[in-house]
């Protein structure tokens, strides 16, 4: 694959249109769920918010076959290593969903000694989604918006081709 890096540029607006047409509306999540806002998560893939619906599978089996990871709830400093290394397992393109006020800043731990004030400090977010608990329709139109900023990314944007060339030669 890192042998379309100096091509990607050259391919035709219809082709990279079919790829992240492939992309958005095929996202596996993971799920990293730690505390109640992932109760809200769990209701938002049940059949009255049915987000399967928007291309999105709800369960991949690890973070090796997910394409998006949904962070939900407190993310304390013991767990942060955690999250860090599973995010890194991830295969490239990965996108992240910061869900609820306690992932996005710490929430109303967020002066505590052991809280991360936010899972922006550990790994790059691409949607927030704010509530304390988050509906489940926030979590829909954090999707959608996810899925528009997917559409409109080129193939060089998401791929770090440098850092694929570099393990070749090495």
């Amino acid at each position: 694959m890192p042998t379309l890096g100096p091509v990607a540029r050259l391919a035709p607006k219809p082709m990279r249109f079919v790829l992240n047409w492939g992309r958005r509306y095929s996202l596996w999540v993971f799920n990293f769920g730690l505390a109640c806002c992932a109760i809200e998560f769990i209701a938002t893939s049940t059949s009255r918010h049915d987000f399967i619906r928007f291309g999105v599978i709800p369960f991949a089996n690890g973070p090796r076959q997910a394409d998006l990871m949904i962070v939900s709830g407190t993310v304390t400093d013991k767990m942060a290593p955690a999250v860090k290394r599973l995010y890194e397992q991830m295969p490239d393109p990965k996108y992240v969903i910061s869900f609820g006020a306690c992932s996005n800043t710490g929430g109303p731990y967020w002066d505590s000694y052991c809280v991360t004030n936010g899972v922006d400090q550990i790994v790059p977010v691409d949607v927030y989604v704010p509530g304390c608990p988050p509906r489940p329709e926030a979590l829909l139109y954090g999707i959608m918006k996810l899925q528009e900023k997917i559409a409109g990314e080129k193939l060089g944007d998401r791929y770090d081709w440098s850092r694929a060339r570099s393990s070749e030669e090495a």
